[in-house]
């Protein structure tokens, strides 16, 4: 059953962070719409709140039933008075019993353990070969080994080329959550960085795809899925849905997942750093970020 809550905050987000936290739910479990946006105002004078609706799937509420006027009028029936118990009559005295001797009782056969099923084994780390002395794969590997070192990480990166315009680095070790921060924001930030230096001073524009712990993969995957899950409640409610703030990369993968959905298009619409991409009821042209 669908449900839905009106909330208010001082930005987008933070209303948004304070209906989840009243819902217990998570950010891909809701539908998000925005009412009103927020305003500063002059000097704190004509402010305004973000206003939102945020829709979820709840359980339906069950009512208890009512009782029927005749059982509320019934009269309660009057208990009938005791009537004088007789007498007791002598009892007489009980023979003795022998005890009957006991039979040994089977023994239940012991239930069988049930075999465990055994733990997968742990894949092997990936094995990474060296840089070529003197390539553009060694240069990209020094350079994210000292900017690495100043975040005070000791993450090792390892370069290796795709094809003639695309090059991937993976950055190795232990606690790499701060190196991808919220979203991976951190790490779009050092992908921007390297790609920089790269392509600094040169003719032919080549693209460095930073990663870490395979993020890049999983967080595509999550977009699909809330791309699906959104796409569906459009075809269902017939209503548009504003996702929260993307960058060009992420709102590239959710126009991707909804091209060939049927009765759905996608657009992106406000400005950088909260542009946000709307689902939308209707077969108008999908409109894709470069």
């Amino acid at each position: 059953m669908e449900k839905f809550i009106i909330v208010e905050g001082k930005t987008f987000d933070q209303a948004v962070e304070a209906a989840l936290e009243q819902l217990h739910m998570d950010r891909d479990s809701v539908s998000v719409e925005i009412l009103e946006k927020e305003k500063s105002g002059f000097l704190g004078i004509g402010s305004k709140l973000a206003k939102i609706k945020v829709t979820y799937e709840g359980p339906a509420e069950d009512h208890a039933p009512a009782l029927s006027s005749a059982s509320r009028s019934k009269p309660k029936a009057k208990k009938p008075e005791p009537k004088p118990e007789p007498k007791p009559e002598p009892k007489p005295e009980p023979k003795p019993q022998t005890k009957p001797e006991r039979k040994p009782e089977p023994r239940q056969p012991k239930p069988e353990r049930r075999q465990e099923k055994p733990t997968q084994p742990k894949q092997p780390p990936r094995e990474y070969a060296p840089a070529p002395a003197g390539s553009l794969e060694e240069s990209i590997e020094k350079f994210l080994k000292g900017l690495l070192e100043r975040m005070g990480s000791d993450a090792v990166p390892h370069a290796w080329k795709e094809d003639a315009e695309n090059y991937r680095a993976d950055l190795v070790g232990d606690s790499l959550g701060a190196l991808i921060g919220r979203r991976g924001e951190t790490l779009d930030a050092i992908q921007h960085l390297t790609n920089y230096v790269v392509n600094r001073g040169g003719s032919k524009r080549l693209r460095v795809n930073v990663d870490a712990e395979g993020y890049r993969a999983k967080r595509e995957e999550t977009l699909r899925h809330l791309a699906n899950k959104v796409a569906a409640k459009v075809q269902k409610y017939h209503r548009n849905v504003t996702l929260e703030p993307m960058n060009a990369y992420e709102r590239h993968v959710i126009h991707a997942a909804l091209q060939d959905v049927p009765d759905v298009t996608t657009y992106s619409t406000g400005v950088e750093p909260n542009r946000r991409v709307v689902v939308a009821y209707g077969s108008t042209e999908t409109a894709e970020d470069e």
